[in-house]
């Protein structure tokens, strides 16, 4: 056994005795985006709006809809992709959110650079919001989120931590519960707006 690898196996065993959770890093995400067709994907919305591959990334444009992942649903895990936003574009990255959503269903994760909505990036859209510009248009970046149920003080809650580029911003602590569980998704917020993902995964854990 390599130094590394029975380093890894101290560490999980000493973990597992003080009760840590140990989640291996890059061993248990599934991807939801093979980077060459929409197979797991549907559109619900407006039916001129376009989702499409291009160059290994999911491209939205057009109308308003949504992009919906087939798969799920999921309720305590961490979910991460690549975005890219055009200059005054607007999307979002949802989640616990209905097979067949509109905006106002699940937890929305703002993408927003330079839209009129002064809401941006690192927003978690109608409960804790960012207006400083984290993330210049047209420009890749990783957005991350662990989610889980929890109890705090002996009141049920979700925990909602959100990560832009490796920099953890904040953990919300949703005490009202507003969505069990659900899909993930992405908004095609209006017409002049066109976002780009790639590289979605998603990690499930415990209940």
């Amino acid at each position: 056994m390599c130094a590394s690898r029975l380093m890894f196996v101290v560490a999980a065993v000493l973990a597992f005795s003080l009760g840590i959770n140990v989640v291996a890093e890059d061993v248990e995400w599934v991807s939801l985006f093979d980077g060459k067709t929409m197979d797991g994907w549907e559109k619900v919305g407006n039916d001129a709006s376009v989702w499409e591959v291009k160059d290994g990334a999911i491209c939205g444009a057009g109308p308003a809809s949504m992009l919906v992942s087939t798969k799920g649903p999921y309720k305590n895990f961490r979910y991460r992709a690549e975005v890219k936003i055009n200059d005054h574009g607007n999307s979002g990255l949802y989640f616990r959110t209905t097979p067949k959503p509109g905006f106002s269903d699940g937890y929305e994760a703002q993408i927003d650079s330079t839209h009129t909505d002064p809401i941006r990036t690192g927003s978690l859209y109608g409960h804790c919001h960012v207006y400083q510009q984290l993330v210049k248009p047209d420009t890749w970046f990783t957005y991350e989120l662990e989610v889980r149920d929890d109890i705090w003080r002996g009141r049920q809650m979700t925990r909602i931590k959100i990560t832009v580029d490796g920099n953890e911003l904040y953990e919300y602590l949703d005490f009202g519960l507003t969505f069990k569980e659900g899909h993930f998704a992405f908004q095609q917020h209006d017409p002049g707006s066109r976002v780009n993902i790639r590289k979605v995964e998603v990690l499930p854990l415990a209940d």
